[in-house]
């Protein structure tokens, strides 16, 4: 359904982005790794110079059929933590519809440079008024029906979303790290240079 394309749409953009910022880094003549993950770490390219690992890292990207529907960030921050021993430049592009990782993210915080890019679809911050509606629980995959006439359901909904969007700043704002919030019906390239500036 229309949800669906909603999630490649998420998913086109942040591998735009990633390619934009693989290249930019490609004419600083920066070492780029790419670290795929969902609630598990999905594939890991190491930290290398050159267009060959560049392209590599873009048609991993575009390849990316993930695992697991489910996110944990906190296990990927781990993990990044455990193979990156040097400084670096970290980018964490999700739709950060998760929580329990203030703790990790402060540690890694303390030793590389982190920005979190968050990519969203306005049409997630509000359940639609669509009467019974069949929706997958994303933690089983059991289908359920949910009533989104219900005014409840629909206010749950939005505290849901919300909460885990002031997690999300929240957490990186006390962890020193920068954010960038990118929606899929607006030019992220506008939002990452006013980004790049201001911290310029």
């Amino acid at each position: 359904g229309a949800f669906g394309s909603k999630v490649q749409q998420k998913r086109e953009m942040m591998t735009e982005i990633c390619a934009t910022l693989a290249f930019s880094a490609l004419t600083n003549n920066d070492k780029v790794g790419l670290l795929l993950f969902s609630d598990r770490i999905e594939k890991f390219i190491p930290p290398v110079k050159g267009r060959q690992n560049v392209l590599r890292i873009i048609r991993e990207l575009i390849e990316f059929k993930p695992k697991s529907k489910h996110t944990n960030i906190a296990e990927a921050l781990k993990f990044m933590r455990n193979v990156m021993k040097k400084k670096a430049i970290v980018f964490v592009l999700s739709d950060f519809m998760d929580t329990h990782y203030e703790h990790t993210l402060k540690i890694v915080g303390r030793k590389h440079d982190v920005t979190g890019i968050r990519v969203y679809d306005k049409c997630e911050q509000d359940m639609p008024n669509l009467g019974m509606v069949q929706m997958q629980d994303e933690e089983t995959d059991e289908l359920m029906l949910v009533n989104t006439q219900s005014k409840t359901v629909r206010k749950n909904y939005s505290r849901f979303y919300h909460d885990k969007v002031e997690y999300y700043k929240d957490s990186f704002a006390k962890s020193g790290s920068g954010t960038i919030d990118c929606r899929i019906d607006e030019s992220y390239v506008k939002k990452l240079l006013g980004y790049f500036k201001r911290r310029g």
